[in-house]
């Protein structure tokens, strides 16, 4: 690996040309950089000397950056993640490979997290008080499950399978596709809630029907769906419908917090982590009065790491800006928490699947950007796919190196006598 410092000193003059505030950002971002070790990265500028940071005999695959405006420093400087998909939605920077080049920085997340915290001061206090805004009050969450589900059904078509399922799939082999996967998840949820023949069953969060259509149609059970999307809503009636299952399958527009009713079992798939900090006890209080003494539950979460959540609670990332507002990923400790504060549930079988999300996210990445013309021809331009680009890639890092992980948990009432659960 060439001499870092002697890379540094021999393009301090080159920057000459940039503008100041541009020029002290990247001798900033560049001093950080090379404290960074875990993985290798190349940065690329026009007119400067290439920059070589971390290990050059790592195992990780090499990361590449090439920064085609000034601009990207000072993104970088004062963004963090935000910052950086911005530069990236705009065109500031690339890269050869996304993926690895955010697995690179994810490994060594805790040296940019101390980095982004001295300088994210500039732009922290109105990412903050956005966050604020899009709490997850009722008014809140409609307002924010409609700024995600509400881009058009189009869209999520374009590069989910037939069976609509937006959540991490579980692959039973290397060779599987993302539909068998999709299947395979589902079998896996139904088979550890046991669900049986005339088993009422109630849903909190529909998607667009994928578990309520596969556990009416191959399991017999009697489904009580809820979403807040218009959208989902409505291809899920249509596709409720299409399958003969009106009789089986009944879908609601109300928020989780309103329903009522005893069910055998209840279901909910990475609906938490649109609940908010706030509400998380809510969200258990109403899973345990929703389940008869005997009842089971399976809650499909994405999960932080305990060591970040609370930073994580005071600080807004690039999902929460641009993606998914008002949400926030739990930790294990927190959902604990709330179960025990708020419910009569005991856990009795926790599985992580991340490894799992990260592949499923790779191949969503690789059917949305295959269908580049038909995205532009529904009018979703190249800023918005870019930005997606950037999502899909963001959450593969993260799952991939363990930054956040997803788990299926199951939790049953006292009354629940049964012992054997079934793994992935």
């Amino acid at each position: 690996m060439e001499n870092l410092n002697t890379s540094v000193e021999n393009t301090s003059s080159d920057s000459g040309s940039l503008p100041v505030l541009s020029r002290f950002a990247r001798t900033l971002v560049i001093q950080q950089l090379r404290l960074l070790g875990e993985g290798k990265l190349t940065v690329r500028e026009s007119g400067f000397e290439d920059l070589v940071f971390g290990d050059d005999n790592s195992q990780y695959q090499p990361a590449e950056l090439i920064v085609h405006d000034h601009s990207t420093w000072r993104d970088l400087l004062t963004g963090g993640s935000v910052g950086a998909a911005e530069a990236f939605v705009a065109g500031d920077w690339s890269t050869p490979d996304l993926v690895a080049l955010l697995r690179f920085f994810t490994r060594n997340v805790d040296r940019m997290n101390e980095f982004e915290d001295r300088f994210s001061w500039v732009t922290k206090p109105a990412l903050k008080g956005l966050h604020w805004l899009n709490r997850n009050t009722k008014e809140g969450s409609r307002k924010n499950i409609s700024a995600h589900y509400d881009l058009g059904n189009d869209l999520f078509e374009a590069f989910l399978d037939p069976t609509m399922m937006y959540s991490s799939a579980i692959y039973p082999s290397a060779e599987s596709t993302l539909e068998e996967a999709a299947v395979h998840k589902l079998d896996t949820i139904c088979r550890k809630l046991d669900l049986q023949p005339g088993d009422k069953v109630i849903e909190i969060g529909t998607g667009w029907g994928g578990f309520a259509i596969h556990a009416a149609k191959h399991y017999g059970c009697h489904v009580t769906t809820t979403t807040i999307s218009r959208e989902q809503l409505e291809l899920a009636k249509a596709r409720v419908q299409k399958e003969g299952l009106e009789d089986r399958i009944t879908l609601l527009f109300d928020d989780y917090r309103d329903l009522e009713g005893q069910f055998d079992k209840l279901v909910s798939i990475e609906m938490i982590e649109a609940v908010g900090p706030q509400f998380l006890d809510s969200y258990f209080s109403q899973i345990n009065a929703l389940l008869k003494p005997d009842g089971l539950a399976l809650v499909q979460a994405i999960n932080m790491p305990e060591q970040r959540y609370h930073r994580a609670l005071k600080n807004v990332d690039f999902i929460q800006r641009f993606i998914f507002p008002g949400s926030f990923i739990p930790s294990f400790g927190a959902i604990l928490e709330s179960v025990r504060n708020e419910s009569k549930l005991v856990l009795t079988h926790a599985e992580d699947i991340g490894f799992h999300y990260a592949r499923t996210l790779h191949d969503w990445c690789e059917r949305f950007m295959a269908q580049r013309d038909k995205l532009d021809s529904m009018g979703y331009d190249e800023a918005f796919r870019r930005l997606w680009h950037f999502y899909f890639a963001y959450c593969e890092a993260g799952f991939s190196e363990r930054a956040i992980g997803v788990a299926q948990l199951v939790f049953a009432k006292p009354g629940n006598k049964r012992e054997n659960i079934l793994s992935v």
